[in-house]
């Protein structure tokens, strides 16, 4: 096994993680994932915690959506209800044998089984949220992964790793000197009151959030992270985004991506590949036109784009918001069984505006306490 693989399994259940002894933990992945899971969970018994692992191969996620009846989709099973009530912490591998087995997944089933979650999804979010929960994902660095970010295996290992400064000889370090910049950002914005985002590329997005609390992303839930977000004020976002790169979402894509706010509501949704699919699922609940998440991408080590939002939202020089359900520790109020992150690049001419006052321009930030790239 690389041995990066388990630098990575130490990081995740020690510093991400934070596994105490004593604790439940879950871990679960898909069947290609398997050495990552074995990793993390020789690490878990080390750390004197009690794992309970879950491997669900890709193939059972078609069959159910495929051919599951409404009924079977809607069901809100009463095990993981139980499970995340009961699980100290969460750790989810994240990797598929084939990234495009779901494309051709009706986008009803795809928001039916969507639903069925929202109250699961809502318990999890609320227990992390009161700090009872901790949970992690991470990308296991497979073949369909690679293909998708149009690189070698051996590339997107490298790509993955990097990310998580696991090339270093200490990341723990580098991601604790990342955190104290970022809480920098943070407390900045933690004052104001409104911010505005302007692309040459058509994005003009002013979103309003006052009294919001600015999250510091710096590797304890996602892995590799480096972001800050809020939960915007849920009536307050104005104008027009235009994404910058295709959205995954549950294994469905959508480009071209434009969406139009008025009052906090998308009004307005288009796209130039996957439109059916966009539309569906911003149609599937009262809160999926509503944005739950602004946030801003700090990771300068991520500069390639790789149609995975685990590594996408975090590229230093861009900003993401969710439309769905927010994050509650941020202050944000809406609640979907929908959160899709989409990605806006700030390189090429980007501006951030705070309260009117220039942050940010072409994807970095002006004062040099805040989150820089890499030398």
């Amino acid at each position: 096994m690389d041995p990066r693989f388990e630098k990575l399994a130490k990081v995740i259940v020690q510093y991400s993680g934070r596994v105490q002894p004593g604790q439940l933990v879950r871990i679960t992945g898909a069947t290609v994932t398997e050495p990552l899971m074995i990793a993390v969970y020789r690490e878990v018994v080390r750390a004197g915690a009690h794992p309970e692992i879950s491997i669900v191969p890709d193939e059972c996620k078609r069959i159910m959506l495929e051919e599951g009846s409404d009924e079977q989709l809607s069901y809100e099973n009463p095990l993981l209800l139980h499970a995340v009530d009961t699980i100290d912490c969460s750790i989810g591998i994240w990797g598929q044998k084939n990234s495009k087995a779901l494309s051709s997944i009706s986008p009803q089933k795809s928001a039916l089984q969507s639903q069925a979650r929202k109250t699961y999804f809502n318990k999890f979010l609320g227990r992390a949220a009161d700090g009872s929960l901790n949970w992690v994902g991470t990308q296991f660095p497979c073949e369909s992964s690679a293909q998708d970010a149009e690189m070698s295996l051996s590339e997107y290992e490298d790509f993955v790793f990097r990310g998580g400064f696991l090339n270093e000889d200490d990341p723990v370090a580098l991601w604790k000197k990342l955190s104290i910049q970022q809480q920098k950002l943070a407390d900045f914005l933690m004052t104001k009151k409104e911010i505005r985002f302007v692309t040459p590329q058509g994005t003009d997005l002013t979103l309003g959030v006052e009294g919001r609390k600015w999250i510091n992303c710096d590797g304890h839930e996602n892995f590799p992270d480096g972001e800050v977000f809020t939960g915007p004020i849920e009536t307050a976002t104005q104008g027009i985004v235009k994404y910058s790169f295709p959205a995954v979402h549950g294994g469905r894509e959508s480009d071209g991506i434009e969406l139009t706010f008025r009052d906090g509501r998308v009004v307005e949704a288009k796209a130039s590949k996957g439109e059916d699919f966009l539309i569906a699922m911003l149609d599937q609940d009262a809160g999926a036109r509503v944005l739950g998440e602004i946030a801003i991408g700090t990771n300068y080590a991520i500069q390639e784009y790789s149609r995975n939002t685990l590594f996408d939202e975090k590229i230093g020089g861009t900003f993401h918001a969710a439309v769905g359900t927010a994050y509650p520790e941020s202050g944000g109020t809406n609640e979907s069984g929908l959160h899709w992150d989409m990605v806006c690049d700030l390189r090429q001419g980007g501006q951030i505006f705070v309260d009117g006052e220039l942050i940010s321009e072409n994807g970095r930030f002006l004062n040099p306490e805040f989150p820089q790239p890499l030398t």
